[in-house]
């Protein structure tokens, strides 16, 4: 199989976690629908994702998994941020990108394990 490029993890990572957030929602028993989506955001910002990055790489992420994770981030892509600071949509596009590697390689197990440990570092930062 070819290697996706950074990019393209990046596009199924972020197709991936933002599947699993909105089902984390709705099993927290959030059911309406302008709600759902506020709250994602809090989720899926590019300042949320890439604070759970930085945390994650605190001995959580193997180093496969940050190589995989600086590969997405180092990526280089013509579209501007509009939301964030470019750094911080880079060090997101790194986070997704990790994501993506894992669900194309199978490994939803561990690509759930991560998005969970995420889901709590974000809530954390909340509170």
């Amino acid at each position: 199989m070819n290697q996706l490029s950074g990019l393209t993890l990046a596009y199924l990572g972020d197709a991936y976690y933002e599947l699993e957030i909105r089902t984390y929602l709705i099993n927290q028993g959030y059911t309406n629908v302008n709600l759902l989506h506020q709250k994602a955001i809090f989720f899926t910002s590019a300042v949320g994702q890439a604070k759970a990055i930085e945390k994650l790489q605190e001995g959580f992420l193997t180093e496969d998994e940050i190589n995989v994770y600086k590969r997405g981030r180092n990526a280089t892509s013509t579209h501007k941020p509009k939301n964030a600071e470019l750094s911080t949509y880079r060090f997101a596009t790194g986070f997704e990108a990790l994501i993506g590697f894992l669900v194309q390689e199978k490994e939803f197990a561990r690509a759930n394990e991560i998005i969970l440990r995420s889901i709590q570092i974000i809530e954390e930062l909340q509170n």
